[in-house]
């Protein structure tokens, strides 16, 4: 429900719905690349692409959309600003407050080694760890759902020392990935996956075949 959401985070950010409102929390999974992008990047290499990413969630959702036709469906994707620079949507509490994936901050450390340092969350799936995305968000204004239960996300990294290890390799070694293993997974980005979004986005194009024309 949209009050979950609106709940934990100031008025800035709260969405502009009543509490009821159902939602949904968009996830891609390890299998989205071969299943989703290059059938996606395949079916429309001559038209232009700009985001390959961007734009094949964006034609998979809108395919949602088309599925309900006599409802309102609104779509917020990840990568939507306002005109104030702030994010639509805040991605990871929104995963934690849906039950998605479970939103790991300092907060959730007692012993806080890193003082004045900035130190961000990161979600972690209970059974992708850290191999997945949140891609956006279904809203469904005209469907109000008051006796929708919340259940709590799967707490998966439960030790304090773990939780302090995921958020060191997140903030200070993100880089080489290390932070998605956290945990046992049962599926993780191929290799060809892992090249692609560690491949800055200019030169992505090469690696899905696209030539310049297409770009």
């Amino acid at each position: 429900k949209v009050g979950w959401y609106n709940a934990v985070l100031q008025a800035a950010f709260h969405l502009p719905y009543p509490d009821d409102t159902l939602a949904f929390v968009v996830l891609s999974t390890p299998a989205m690349f071969d299943k989703a992008l290059k059938p996606f990047v395949n079916k429309e290499r001559l038209k232009i692409i700009r985001d390959p990413v961007d734009q094949c969630v964006s034609h998979h959702l809108s395919r949602v959309k088309e599925k309900f036709p006599d409802q309102k469906v609104d779509i917020i994707f990840d990568y939507e600003i306002l005109p104030s620079r702030k994010p639509k949507f805040l991605a990871q509490t929104a995963a934690h407050v849906a039950g998605a994936a479970y939103y790991y901050q300092r907060t959730d450390v007692k012993l806080d080694p890193w003082g004045k340092k900035k130190i961000y969350g990161v979600c972690i799936h209970p059974k992708y760890g850290g191999w997945f995305a949140i891609r956006g968000l279904l809203l469904f204004p005209d469907i109000q759902v008051p006796f929708l239960e919340q259940y709590a996300p799967v707490d998966c990294v439960s030790t304090e020392e773990k939780r302090i290890q995921l958020l060191e390799l997140f903030n200070f070694h993100w880089r080489d990935g290390r932070y998605r293993d956290i945990i046992e997974v049962k599926e993780r980005y191929s290799e060809e996956q892992k090249a692609y979004f560690a491949t800055p986005p200019a030169e992505r194009f090469k690696l899905l075949g696209l030539s310049q024309e297409a770009q």
